[in-house]
């Protein structure tokens, strides 16, 4: 009995042993990076009422919304989404000279496609959803804290080239005559202010003791030194480009304004919105830039329908993209998981 009770014991244990490391692990790689299918329909369906139920109420009549709407498939409109497009090809070479710095190495239509496969999780609080690019990848994925580095460094990199184009924005406001009754503006402006103390407290606080808590704020400042120059001009290029795409559709409705105007209001806009930490900037980038283009001169109703052509063009065009692209690179050519 003794000597038959040895060995099943031993035997029992090593059965049980092998089962037990594998059955957390399932668990474990499905949680990151299931694609939040209903978070995203439901951001979109509120957006989507919100846009209409905003022009229906403060904008033009329903026909001329919708002559409007119709207005992106003219030349001037092919021309704004090729700005748009030029904009996301320009930031996604800029991820990839970054991948390229952890030793993830793309081909330049390959390395797009990833990129873009990241504005699906755009409609997420401060757009950190666009942290998981890294995260996503098949084949040697990026571990956390590089995957961090790298939208750290685009957040930096996006606000340094934001608060140089507002510049003319803010100029033309304070040189204005009607700043000083338009609460929006005084709003756009202390909201910019502020951006710029932050700006400066992070400056300071960049080389303190606690950032060494945070080692992938150290990864973000590492990307930042790898060929600044290029990455500043591609940021700056893709930003511009959208400045001007929003100067194009703001002149296909009749309003009179410059295109360093239109710039300078849009990344005042952006920067807003970033603030808000919602969703995309959704409310805050809308409101600040309605109001700056009436404080312009617009009619509350043609300031709005631009507000809300340049939104689809710089923000919705990207996530229809990026949805297109995540199911693509995850069901076709298998180079992002999503278990």
């Amino acid at each position: 009995m003794t000597h038959d009770s040895g060995p099943a014991a031993l035997d029992a244990s090593p059965a049980r042993l092998p089962d037990e490391p594998p059955a957390p692990q399932p668990a474990a790689a499905r949680a990151p990076f299931t694609l939040p299918v209903k978070q995203l329909l439901l951001v979109m369906g509120l957006v989507a009422t919100g846009y209409a139920a905003a022009l229906l109420i403060w904008g033009d009549r329903p026909d001329a919304v919708m002559a409007s709407l119709a207005r992106l498939w003219s030349p001037t409109g092919l021309q704004a989404v090729a700005l748009c497009l030029l904009g996301y090809g320009l930031r996604g070479l800029r991820w990839r000279l970054w991948m390229a710095h952890y030793g993830r190495h793309f081909g330049w239509l390959q390395g797009l496609r990833l990129y873009l496969a990241g504005y699906a999780f755009t409609p997420t609080p401060g757009n950190i959803g666009e942290a998981t690019r890294g995260l996503m990848l098949a084949r040697q994925p990026l571990g956390a804290r590089h995957s961090l580095a790298i939208f750290g460094a685009e957040r930096l990199a996006d606000l340094l080239c934001l608060l140089l184009l507002s510049l003319p924005g803010v100029v033309w406001l304070v040189g204005h005559d009607g700043v000083r009754n338009s609460r929006t503006v005084l709003l756009a402006l202390a909201l910019l202010g502020l951006v710029l103390l932050v700006a400066l407290a992070a400056a300071l606080w960049w080389r303190a003791d606690l950032r060494v808590r945070l080692a992938w704020l150290r990864e973000a400042r590492d990307c930042l030194t790898v060929q600044p120059l290029v990455w500043f001009m591609l940021t700056l290029a893709a930003w511009a480009g959208q400045g001007t795409a929003a100067w194009l559709v703001c002149r296909d409705l009749g309003l009179d304004i410059t295109p360093l105007a239109v710039t300078g209001f849009y990344a005042v806009a952006m920067v807003a919105g970033a603030l808000s930490a919602l969703p995309a900037g959704l409310g805050g980038t809308e409101a600040v830039l309605t109001g700056l283009l009436v404080a312009y001169g617009a009619s509350p109703g043609t300031a709005l329908t631009a507000t809300v052509l340049i939104r689809l063009l710089t923000l919705w065009l990207a996530v229809a993209l990026g949805v297109m692209s995540l199911l693509y690179s995850a069901a076709i050519r298998k180079d992002i998981s999503l278990r």
